[in-house]
């Protein structure tokens, strides 16, 4: 038997909690999770045993959470779908709205650079088809775009009529940075020429400097 499959492989969607998981057992999918991407980003032929082994579980759990490698891709993208969705409303929360968005510009970064490290896995795994790209949805990023850009309009921070498209047409280049060169320099200077831009014709009182 190949070590990436077992008698479950079938299953074309990930294993997922019926109900809220035990809060050890939340530690465990959340370290796979966290160890999958860094192995896959690394290699994408990085065998499912190995992810198991450096997370620190059994090959019993390992399978009961992901089946086989499709499902571990999918549901790596959706926990970081989840993470750059949930930054969203956290920092509008804790945050003034243009602080809000240009924190979580740097999140998106980040989201985008391990989609990007991804690549090369998610192409092995689908196998030249587009079975696994069909099942990863950006909606809940885009609804995140929606909310930020409509608190700044209404505090005034940001130019009228934005909208989420604009906005992720705007930052597309984020998704072409190299992973593995300096994009952290890189995305700090195409997010500021956006966030910057933005402000022009803002209508609020004051425009708000990068450091408030």
């Amino acid at each position: 038997m190949h070590p990436d499959k077992d008698a479950s492989a079938g299953s074309g969607a990930p294993a997922r909690p019926d109900g809220p998981l035990r809060s050890d057992a939340r530690r465990n999918r959340e370290r796979i999770l966290a160890v999958a991407l860094a192995e896959l980003t690394r290699s994408a032929d990085t065998p499912l045993s190995a992810i198991a082994r450096k997370a620190g579980v059994g090959q019993g759990t390992f399978y009961r959470n992901f089946h086989h490698r499709e499902a571990l891709i999918v549901e790596i993208h959706r926990h970081e779908v989840r993470q750059v969705t949930d930054a969203a409303a956290h920092l509008l929360a804790t945050r003034p709205p243009h602080r809000a968005l240009r924190e979580w510009t740097d999140r998106l970064t980040r989201f985008a650079m391990a989609e990007a490290g991804l690549t090369a896995a998610l192409r092995t795994a689908d196998g030249g088809s587009r079975g696994v790209r069909a099942r990863l949805d950006h909606g809940p990023v885009r609804a995140a775009v929606a909310l930020l850009l409509r608190t700044n309009e209404q505090a005034g921070t940001i130019r009228p009529g934005v909208t989420p498209d604009d906005f992720l047409l705007a930052v597309a280049g984020l998704w072409h940075l190299d992973p593995h060169g300096d994009w952290p320099t890189d995305a700090r200077r195409l997010l500021d020429l956006v966030t910057d831009g933005l402000r022009v014709g803002a209508p609020g009182p004051a425009t708000p400097s990068r450091e408030d």
